[in-house]
């Protein structure tokens, strides 16, 4: 099979890209700007194609391959950013799908396979069930849940055969912590080794499922090639929940030591943490890696790293209300 995965050079689409060649025979094709990843990350077996979902046409590649699976990964995952860069996070999210989605109708594409996010339930009543009306509150959730409908949309009006993921906070090694937006858990290992506090915004009380890459490799692959993920959405990752400050306690575990400062609380979901039934019962998930365990990997992994210039937003599209910590 011939197998695109966008978003190649990030956390999910890099490895999973490495899975793939190191237990099937299949070819691989990777589409990644480099904007949020690193062709460092990309495996050197992979056909990579350096292209920006939105602007670029990318229906060249489908044209001279057969395409069979399509792994939709690449977005720009700033939660707490999206409300002040919104035509950005529109773009990169919802426009660019509807490049993908187009793609993969024309060119009769086996099954799209999107990666969406626990942001689309917002302020449900957790553990956030696949059944629950999505409920958003900030952009990013909302561009999600759009690209949701629309990929629905076009299996029921063009026959797409789909599959949506729901991963959270996944982390591990190859994952960006150089972006000051996004990644918590990467935020405070590039401050801890920066000399800074680890912040936590407001009481730290807010809950979180934490999933080590590792763990949902072989599950996503599963996702594309199994008959009863047809059509069907699945929370994937972590079966246990923290608190902000569990969760920066036992990062300081893997650090033996670190010090960590409280931030003005943000605009966000409170708890926030998912069920993991459905992806037992179709995927066999297991969550195999403890918090402690993944973290003392990725932590291993991170200190072998280049040091690289943290990334920094040139121009928010809305300054007012921006948090202090992000103010220029």
């Amino acid at each position: 099979m011939n197998i695109l995965i966008t978003g190649v050079a990030g956390l999910l689409g890099s490895r999973f890209a490495d899975w793939i060649l190191d237990n099937t025979n299949h070819h691989v094709i990777g589409i990644d700007d480099l904007s949020g990843g690193y062709i460092e990350n990309v495996n050197s077996a992979v056909e990579f194609h350096k292209l920006n979902l939105y602007s670029d046409d990318i229906e060249f590649i489908f044209e001279d391959t057969p395409i069979d699976l399509v792994y939709h990964f690449a977005a720009y995952a700033a939660e707490g950013l999206s409300p002040f860069i919104r035509k950005y996070n529109y773009s990169s999210n919802l426009l660019s799908t509807s490049n993908v989605i187009n793609a993969c109708i024309n060119y009769k594409v086996k099954r799209l396979i999107f990666t969406s996010s626990m942001a689309v339930y917002g302020n449900g009543n957790p553990p956030f069930d696949e059944n629950d009306l999505p409920n958003p509150i900030d952009p990013y959730g909302v561009a999600k849940y759009a690209c949701e409908m629309d990929i629905k949309i076009a299996g029921e009006q063009h026959g797409l055969d789909w599959s949506i993921i729901r991963p959270h906070n996944v982390y591990g090694i190859k994952q960006n912590i150089w972006d000051r937006y996004r990644n918590v858990l990467g935020i405070w290992m590039y401050q801890y080794m920066n000399g800074e506090p680890m912040s936590i915004f407001g009481d730290g009380k807010q809950t979180r499922a934490f999933t080590f890459i590792d763990d949902v490799l072989e599950p996503m692959w599963k996702v594309g090639n199994q008959t009863n993920c047809s059509n069907e959405i699945i929370n994937l990752g972590g079966t246990k929940y923290y608190t902000i400050n569990e969760a920066n306690e036992t990062m300081r575990e893997v650090f033996n030591g670190g010090e960590y400062v409280r931030r003005e609380a943000r605009h966000e979901v409170k708890q926030a943490h998912p069920t993991w039934k459905k992806s037992v019962e179709l995927l066999n998930y297991e969550d195999k890696t403890s918090l402690y365990d993944g973290l003392k990997i990725m932590w291993n992994w991170v200190q072998k790293q280049p040091q690289r210039d943290r990334f920094h937003w040139g121009e928010y599209e809305i300054e007012k209300g921006i948090y202090k910590v992000w103010k220029k």
